[in-house]
């Protein structure tokens, strides 16, 4: 038995350090809290002017969210909608996978699932972790994942950080330093990550909180229907022995 729990363990950490980038990063908490409409309109805004020009929602249509975040449709039409799109479309971008893979060396993910794939604690992190590297192709690095092919988009609100090396300019990457601060305070830029991060944990699924009541609602049934059919089963057998 406890060779077979040892065989599970070297088999389930590779396939985790994979899952978080490969790497043992610090991950920062999220504080996710869906029920916080404010915060969910504000990350919409930044996905829509920061992200949308090269990761699409391809499974979220532009209604449903407006519908969930009570965003009146002239709102949804001024602020969240460009170019000829309409209310009941799929929010999907021009960028093509094909180019998406010429410019960074990789097919552009669409982010509909990417907190559930990967966590809202690791998007947020990732969100906070990028630094200079020119060795990179657009100078920059990421701490939570080693290097990235994408830009760093946030940069001119979270200004320039420096990584900070364990041994040497050659050692491992210990730690971030802000070097140049950007329009953001950093404090204003973790909640500006926040918010995104809450906006994308909610396109994830937006039932969640649905599901959730619900689910109550059925672990009461059920707890409700296990005592009758315990009473019924004592009333049934009471006279077999």
């Amino acid at each position: 038995m406890r060779h077979s729990l040892l065989v599970l363990l070297f088999i389930i950490a590779p396939v985790a350090a994979m899952a978080s980038g490969g790497h043992d990063a610090k991950l920062h908490s999220a504080h996710v809290d869906l029920r916080d409409k404010p915060s969910l309109q504000r990350g919409a805004k930044y996905f829509v002017n920061y992200c949308m020009g090269c990761h699409s929602l391809k499974y979220m249509r532009y209604n449903r969210l407006a519908e969930d975040l009570n965003i009146s449709e002239q709102e949804l039409r001024d602020n969240l909608i460009f170019g000829d799109a309409q209310p009941g479309d799929l929010m999907t971008i021009a960028l093509r996978p094909e180019d998406g893979e010429q410019w960074f060396g990789t097919v552009v993910p669409d982010l509909t699932l990417v907190t559930r794939w990967r966590s809202p604690d690791w998007v947020y992190s990732y969100l906070k972790s990028f630094y200079v590297d020119d060795n990179r192709p657009y100078g920059v690095n990421n701490l939570l994942y080693p290097d990235v092919g994408m830009p760093h988009v946030l940069a001119e609100l979270q200004g320039v950080q420096e990584a900070i090396y364990g041994h040497g300019h050659e050692g491992q990457v210990t730690g971030l330093k802000l070097t140049q601060p950007g329009e953001l305070t950093p404090e204003q830029y973790d909640h500006m990550v926040h918010d995104l991060t809450n906006f994308l944990t909610y396109v994830g699924e937006p039932i969640q909180l649905e599901r959730r009541r619900l689910g109550t609602y059925v672990l009461l049934f059920l707890g409700l229907m296990f005592v009758l059919t315990y009473m019924l089963k004592k009333e049934y057998w009471k006279d077999v022995h």
